[in-house]
């Protein structure tokens, strides 16, 4: 790694999160987190300054991060997401929807927190509309996403020195949103949803709006397409 800033991006083998990963690559070396070895090693190829991270997240341990001492960016972007009725879905589906969206952020964020505080850093927490309300069949999704607003809130009060931002993405162009569309029974309307770019130029805003700037939260829709 060189003298450039440090950014370390989770899911960053596909969708928003490797869109993020491009993003930051002309500024950032980046750690492309994932689980996808094949998929980060192809990225990483492309990216001057990028290397693979490949992890478990639900299994992270302090050995994953020996090294990184000095962390500029954090972006916490993989996520899984189940649909289904309250009614049908078990236990094991509200259990592994937390363990990946939410424990595993935070779990990841405590090892990593003596490398931010080093470089004064920024947290992102990719949410999601969910993350702002609930509707029927998202309700173990929307909780995971309603505990991640709350980490990431208390996350900024607690560490005052660092800027933490939760982003919250409407429908966009991923492959999660060809699951979800699926699930509906609908069509698969990319030209009706954000771009992953989109949402990572949002995200690099925040980032780069100045050191005096603090964007706790931004919201980012698609323009005259579904606001859910």
């Amino acid at each position: 790694m060189s003298e450039r800033p440090l950014a370390l991006v989770t899911g960053a083998s596909r969708g928003v999160g490797a869109a993020v990963a491009q993003a930051l690559a002309p500024t950032h070396d980046v750690l492309l987190g994932g689980r996808d070895e094949e998929a980060l090693a192809a990225l990483a190829a492309r990216l001057p300054g990028a290397r693979p991270w490949p992890v478990e997240l639900t299994r992270v341990t302090p050995a994953d991060v020996e090294g990184v001492d000095r962390l500029d960016v954090l972006v916490h972007s993989a996520g899984i997401g189940e649909l289904g009725r309250i009614a049908d879905q078990p236990a094991e589906v509200w259990r592994r929807t937390m363990e990946v969206n939410v424990v595993a952020v935070a779990e990841l964020t405590r090892l990593l927190l003596p490398a931010l505080r080093a470089a004064g850093g920024h947290v992102f927490c990719v949410n999601s509309g969910s993350g702002q309300r609930a509707n029927p069949d998202w309700g173990s999704y929307a909780a995971s996403k309603f505990a991640l607003k709350a980490f990431a809130d208390a996350l900024r009060l607690e560490e005052p020195a660092l800027r933490v931002t939760t982003v919250y993405p409407g429908r966009t162009a991923t492959d999660m949103q060809r699951g979800v569309r699926a699930y509906e029974g609908g069509a698969f309307e990319p030209d009706k949803y954000l771009k992953p770019e989109t949402v990572a130029r949002a995200l690099v805003a925040a980032l780069t709006a100045g050191p005096d700037a603090h964007l706790t939260e931004l919201t980012v829709r698609p323009r005259g397409g579904p606001v859910n």
